[in-house]
């Protein structure tokens, strides 16, 4: 199994980070199969909620995993104030890496990740499909 460790600097955001990683070298799409690290003033969209919520001050990723496709990227962070309370949700735009965020990616090579709109759920959802060999 082959994996890509990554390391993303302050400033960065993540998930556009990641979305640029997979589309420069990931064609099949990936796995983020774990990372931590810290934010700057998070933003996540919780469950069942259409818009995002802000989370002001400095974080804690305490776990961070999802899909990278070429079409987009779904995934789910767990986040720690300084007090200890803890939050959770889809990982949007604008998440700023305070610190270091540290992530293991899964590269996809027997499989080509996708996202369709699914009509029993009405969202894009994970769609794969076997990469063919000549």
């Amino acid at each position: 199994m082959r994996t890509l460790p990554i390391r993303l600097r302050p400033g960065d955001d993540i998930r556009r980070a990641l979305e640029k990683i997979v589309a420069t070298h990931l064609p099949n799409g990936g796995f983020v199969v774990c990372g931590i690290g810290s934010l700057n003033n998070p933003r996540l969209r919780l469950a069942q909620e259409s818009v995002e919520s802000d989370f002001p001050g400095p974080f804690e990723i305490l776990t961070l995993s999802g899909t990278v496709t070429k079409d987009s990227a779904h995934i789910h962070v767990s986040i720690a104030s300084g007090s200890g309370q803890v939050f959770g949700g889809h990982l949007a735009y604008g998440n700023e890496v305070r610190t270091t965020v540290e992530l293991l990616l899964l590269p996809m090579e027997d499989w080509e990740l996708g996202r369709a709109l699914d009509n029993e759920t009405g969202y894009l959802e994970l769609v794969h499909s076997p990469v063919e060999r000549g």
